[in-house]
């Protein structure tokens, strides 16, 4: 569109003060108009709150997000024609945000922060129809003022100060900026907003004598607060994810992320929340607070992209369900506009590994069709011209690199995925340019044929290590053979993309690529013996997961995993190996093993941080250990989500509901039972409506219920030893009009159905 609206700043500046840009305007301004509506287009150099009268416009928070700026700078457009007087007053402050905050990386040759010296601007127009259908434009231009406003610094890692005393005034001039509106869009993503508000569970007082607010809950957003105050009276807050071993406020994490609060008081009772920026936290620390406070002058508010639920799990296990609750409290923590890496420490950056690696769960938990869909734009926005995908998206220049197995692959599996969940192709049309330029730069940096062993790459990242290990008990996984999976893979779904979108051409290609890269593979790793040069458990499990290996070795590799699983007792794996090894343990009849590895409570293993009180996913198995002695490795988050990947076998294999065709159009329900469960049941809201499952194993029956939304079919996989066993809904499956039997194989009875709500039961 044509923007009528231009960039302005303030005439002169504000330092870190973040400005307030005003226009006034009143229904006599348009003699003989009848007002039908008015909108709001607005989008900013940084984050922005816009408010009409003193109303809030919209419940937008931190808009307009984060984009690959450059190219793609989302603009948003509010109905406020319900906040429109007589005399109106429309005024927007602008903070840094991501746009001009220090975020690692966006320097300059000579050292300073490339973006944090660019001015605060604004762009907007206030378009106002009227009952004739004729309209009115109030564009952002020099009849605009601005001035300093109560917000005295406002920063994506340090925080707010904020000055409650503080009176607003010294209007000055604006000046248009010399910016170009040709990469404004309208907003794509998810808008991010304010969800859950959780109440402080306790103030107290700890050993080292200071002041500590615990929320209960590890949150991403910002506190709010109500405090009974004299004028010009101090508020300091510090937030932190953990206690340390003595049980005093520990952050040391957060690195060079000052995380605070500076909060100049007014006279008498007064609430206050940050506006401009965001934290990472469980606890706060009160360096400054008048009077004596008390738990209940404290709310965490929990922010993030507005996604629907649509998945839910609950077992019989208690800690599982902790887990669970982790699993969703991550994703909820870092899905903040783009998927970040960590919510807390100076980083909160969209890796697309941790997204890769965790997508698919994610899908279950929420719908992340629009999420993805605007963030799968930037991946190709800062695509490099020769095909390479950058480590960060959006891209953060001079930080980091490009073209790394598991984490660039997210070109081509995250779209090939997508597809699966929801069954709209057109993601894989708007990403298939993309999928191919990866794979293209791949087969051209093969040292020999279809062999990819070059260049530097993240490896199985953060597996298990002991240090100064003179056993060899570490489990290092060769990076070559990594890449050569993660290569043959990326081929084989882009040639599957390619076949849906009726590329024939296209498709014959990358499918003899993925061939080509499989038989190296096998060539270069694989002994006659059914060895792998790299015999941990990573390699097994994607040589498996990826169908590397020829039909006849794939029973013999499996059995070393196995062996490789009851060698150790616990994972090894790290990013790239943790999202399958459960899936292929079960898929090759080592469901046994697969709970094993689940339950586990003691480091390394998914419920050891249950048992230490965590309430997100932590970035490494032993970010603290069992005498809660926090590791300083300068690298150490407690609330990470990637190896909450293991949701997707819960939902896919423990509880069994999983799609068999694209978007759910067809699925199936085929449980591994074991672990000492009862009870297991997972529901998952698809395009075509509910579908869930609920297995019970006790008092000597199996029963199961599912529930298969309209127009769909499902294939259902009742565990027996015989069909003959299997009652459904109190007959024999076999006489049955709703069902039809398929046969027997693997200990399942196989029962096709249409939608409805079934109940199998199988004595034992």
């Amino acid at each position: 569109m044509e923007w009528k609206g231009k960039w302005i700043g303030p005439a002169q500046s504000m330092g870190d003060v973040c400005p307030v840009f005003v226009r006034e305007f009143n229904k006599g301004d348009f003699p003989g108009k009848e007002i039908k509506s008015v909108q709001l287009q607005v989008t900013a150099l940084g984050v922005y709150e816009a408010q009409l009268n003193g109303k809030r416009v919209g419940d937008y928070v931190l808009a307009p997000g984060w984009t690959s700026y450059e190219t793609r700078h989302q603009y948003q457009c509010y109905d406020i024609t319900e906040l429109v007087e007589d005399r109106n007053r429309l005024e927007i402050t602008v903070g840094k945000g991501w746009y001009r905050s220090p975020v690692p990386g966006w320097i300059t040759e000579e050292g300073k922060a490339r973006r944090a010296a660019i001015p605060a601007g604004l762009i907007a127009e206030i378009k106002i129809t009227f009952t004739d259908t004729t309209t009115a434009v109030i564009p952002t231009d020099e009849t605009w003022q601005a001035a300093e406003s109560r917000i005295r610094f406002s920063e994506i890692y340090d925080g707010e100060v904020y000055d409650a005393s503080f009176e607003v005034s010294d209007y000055q001039p604006v000046v248009l900026l010399e910016r170009t509106t040709d990469n404004l869009i309208p907003q794509q993503g998810e808008k991010i907003t304010e969800h859950e508000y959780v109440k402080a569970a306790r103030c107290f007082t700890a050993p080292n004598g200071e002041v500590v607010v615990d929320f209960g809950q590890e949150v991403t957003g910002y506190i709010q607060f109500t405090v009974d105050a004299k004028a010009g009276e101090k508020v300091e807050i510090s937030h932190g994810e953990v206690l340390d071993k003595d049980g005093n406020f520990y952050n040391a994490n957060y690195r060079s992320a000052k995380s605070k609060i500076y909060y100049t008081c007014c006279d008498g009772v007064q609430t206050y929340k940050p506006k401009m920026t965001f934290f990472g936290f469980r606890y706060i620390r009160l360096d400054q607070f008048p009077g004596t406070p008390c738990a209940d002058q404290f709310y965490a508010v929990a922010v993030h992209s507005d996604m629907k639920r649509t998945g839910r799990l609950r077992s019989s296990n208690p800690l599982l369900n902790q887990l669970f609750s982790n699993i969703i409290w991550g994703q909820k923590g870092n899905f903040l506009d783009v998927p970040t890496d960590c919510p807390q420490r100076d980083e909160r950056l969209g890796w697309a590994g941790d997204a890769q690696v965790f997508f698919r769960t994610a899908t279950f938990n929420r719908d992340v069709q629009s999420f993805f869909r605007k963030w799968l734009k930037d991946v190709s926005a800062d695509q490099l011209p020769d095909g390479q995908v950058t480590d960060i998206i959006p891209m953060i220049t001079g930080l980091v690199g490009a073209g790394h197995t598991g984490w660039a692959d997210v070109a081509t599996i995250v779209p090939w995925q997508h597809y699966m969940a929801y069954g709209d192709k057109r993601i894989l049309e708007n990403q298939f340019p993309s999928m191919k330029a990866w794979v293209d730069f791949i087969v051209s940096q093969c040292s020999e044929p279809y062999l990819w062993n070059t260049g530097w790459h993240y490896g199985d990242w953060l597996f298990y290590s002991v240090d100064n290990d003179t056993s060899g008990v570490s489990a290092v996984t060769y990076k070559p053979l990594i890449q050569q999976c993660f290569f043959a893979n990326s081929a084989d779904v882009t040639a599957k993309a390619a076949a849906v979108l009726g590329l024939e051409k296209e498709a014959a290609y990358y499918a003899d690529v993925a061939a080509k890269a499989r038989e190296a593979f096998c060539n270069a790793y694989l002994t006659p013996a059914g060895y792998l040069v790299s015999a941990t458990q990573t390699a097994y499990v994607l040589a498996l997961n990826f169908d590397m290996l020829p039909e006849s070795m794939r029973p013999v590799v499996a059995a070393r995993l196995a062996d490789k699983v009851r060698e150790y007792g616990h994972i090894t794996t790290g990013f790239l190996g943790t999202p399958y090894i459960c899936h292929v343990l079960s898929e090759w009849g080592y469901t046994d093993l697969a709970y094993m590895l689940l339950l586990r409570q003691q480091y390394p293993g998914w419920l050891y941080p249950v048992t230490m009180g965590a309430t997100t996913i932590w970035e490494r198995w032993n970010s603290m250990m069992p005498d809660r002695t926090i590791p300083n490795n300068g690298m150490n988050s407690f609330n990470h989500y990637s190896y909450g990947a293991i949701g997707d076998w819960l939902y896919r294999d423990a509880v069994g509901l999983h799609e068999t065709s694209a978007g759910f159009k067809t699925m199936a329900v085929k449980p591994h039972t074991g672990g000492g469960f009862t009870q297991m049941r997972a529901e998952q809201i698809t395009p075509y409506g509910r579908a869930a499952a609920e297995w019970r194993d006790e008092a000597g029956v199996f029963t199961l219920e599912v529930t298969i939304p309209v127009n769909t079919t499902a294939e259902i996989y009742v565990p027996s030893t015989s069909a003959d066993g299997v009652m459904l809904d109190g007959a024999a499956v076999s006489a049955s009009a709703d069902a039809s039997l398929e046969g027997y194989a693997d200990g399942y009875t196989k029962v096709k159905v249409g939608s409805g709500t079934y109940r199998f039961e199988v004595k034992r």
